[in-house]
């Protein structure tokens, strides 16, 4: 069953799973993620998108928020490639669900658990 919810909360559990997200990643020794009020509006939109699927897919696994995140990011021209590159649209993370790192895809369920909580 998918929620329906205002605009102004879709933003606010945006800003809190992007926070999130990037403080794992700091937890983890990845550092590229900015804070959200300094992030570009593409990333702020990624993160948006990300949330409106899990809100109108609670039941769906964890593959399928990856999936989603795939989709978003080819639609907007990014390829696989070795490092992050914002500039270059390339992020090493292109890849299925089943190649992800474990900590990737423990991180698509914290952004999951973290959506559905506060909504």
């Amino acid at each position: 069953m998918s929620r329906t919810i205002d605009e102004a909360r879709v933003m606010a559990i945006s800003r809190t799973v992007h926070e999130a997200v990037r403080a794992w990643a700091a937890a983890h020794g990845q550092d590229g993620i900015p804070h959200w009020n300094r992030a570009p509006a593409w990333m702020k939109e990624s993160t948006r998108e990300s949330v409106e699927f899990t809100l109108a897919h609670p039941e769906a696994p964890d593959s399928s928020q990856h999936d989603q995140w795939m989709a978003q990011k080819q639609r907007d021209g990014w390829v696989w490639g070795q490092v992050k590159d914002p500039a270059k649209k390339t992020h090493p993370m292109l890849v299925s669900y089943e190649q992800l790192p474990d900590m990737e895809k423990r991180k698509d369920a914290l952004f999951k658990a973290i959506v559905q909580a506060l909504a």
